[in-house]
């Protein structure tokens, strides 16, 4: 077994689970981490996963990535990582594939219709949502609740991008009070990695899938420094290539800048900080992950050209626009006539306000295709734009 940093999250010294587990149950040689990981592997939110926007909604293409396939390639990146840091790779690769598990149908398209469908009742934020996904809604074992997940890695769902101090959204403050998380604290190493893998597996495969899309030319591209830079040295390899071909090398190019960049600059981060302990990586009151301020000032620019020619691309605008009218029209028909829920999801006997937020939590739990269908049997055909 590969020894761990001294600053990694150890499984031998987890905080534990909430629900105690019986000791006769425990199935393979597994750590507390590399159960989390397959517990989420074999849960069906994470089945469902394959049928959920990334960018495009329900998109007509095989070959354009989904929320399964990016989890996945948020996991390799952050796996890569944690290996060359010595954090502990199981607890990142579950943080990795978990971390969009609470997205409703379609993307940040439906978490904006489903946010104003619950204003009333509190609204709705998918991060929130994975944890309370994971721990009531999802319920596969027998004596308790969720998936049961360690400490460690509801810590690091619920604060991946940083500390949380402000209003907490009703479903995180719920679970954070039967578990306390410790919000306002820097979360792991292994969280900070998770969190970066996915900024730089989007910022590149989104490149690819926009390519794919004819959202923009590969001309309009160049004009990103670093995509350029990257153009130049790929060419420089394969002359006689033809293009088509060397784009995929262009993204592993960048993608191996952007790991490297985060490898160097984390070491130099801990470095400065002396960190010595996972307690001290709490502690730090920054992040200890990240770019350089270089690279992190050129991934802004890539990002910019992304939401300007492809997020916020008419064609993607006008299919968002219709998906954002299923959600409300969903949850619309929902509150008027509660028995169209499914027997096991219908509100009898509960207060108002829970009432409407099990309906929230049906819904959110909808892949893009059933929304369809539930709407085109419960309100009228979905109008979506073809393409994306």
């Amino acid at each position: 077994m590969r020894a761990l940093a001294a600053y990694a999250s150890d499984p031998a010294a987890s905080r534990g689970r909430l629900h105690p587990e019986r000791s006769d149950a425990v199935r393979g040689p597994r750590d507390a981490f590399q159960r989390d990981r397959d517990r989420i592997i074999h849960s069906v939110p994470f089945r469902r996963l394959r049928h959920k926007t990334q960018v495009f909604v329900a998109p007509d293409g095989d070959h354009f990535r989904v929320r399964l396939t990016h989890s996945l390639e948020v996991a390799q990146i952050g796996r890569a990582i944690a290996r060359a840091l010595g954090l502990n790779e199981d607890l990142t690769e579950a943080l990795c594939l978990a971390h969009d598990i609470g997205h409703p149908p379609f993307g940040h398209a439906g978490e904006d219709a489903l946010q104003l469908a619950m204003a009333d009742c509190g609204g709705f934020d998918h991060n929130a949502h994975t944890i309370r996904l994971l721990t009531r809604l999802e319920t596969p074992y027998p004596a308790f609740p969720g998936l049961n997940l360690s400490w460690e890695s509801l810590e690091g769902l619920a604060k991946h991008n940083g500390p949380l101090t402000g209003p907490l959204p009703w479903a995180l403050a719920e679970a954070d009070e039967e578990f306390p998380l410790d919000l306002a604290s820097w979360p792991s190493l292994e969280a900070q990695v998770a969190a970066i893998a996915d900024d730089i597996a989007y910022d590149n495969h989104d490149i690819d899938d926009g390519l794919r899309a004819g959202l923009f030319t590969l001309a309009e591209l160049l004009e990103v420094p670093i995509v350029a830079r990257g153009w130049a040295a790929v060419r420089a390899r394969y002359p006689d290539v033809e293009e088509a071909r060397l784009v995929p090398e262009l993204v592993r190019d960048r993608i191996g800048l952007m790991v490297n960049d985060v490898i160097a600059e984390t070491g130099a981060r801990l470095s400065a900080a002396a960190i010595g302990t996972a307690a001290d990586v709490r502690a730090a009151g920054r992040a200890l992950t990240g770019f350089s301020a270089s690279l992190a000032g050129e991934e802004r620019v890539l990002r910019r050209f992304l939401h300007a020619r492809m997020y916020n691309a008419p064609a993607v605008t006008a299919v968002r626009t219709e998906a954002q009218k299923v959600i409300a029209a969903l949850a619309a028909a929902f509150r008027a006539d509660p028995s169209r829920l499914p027997p096991e999801w219908r509100p009898d006997g509960l207060d108002p306000l829970a009432a409407r937020r099990r309906i929230g939590d049906f819904i959110a739990g909808m892949t893009d295709r059933y929304a369809v269908r539930i709407h085109e049997a419960l309100v009228g055909p979905v109008r979506l734009p073809e393409g994306f």
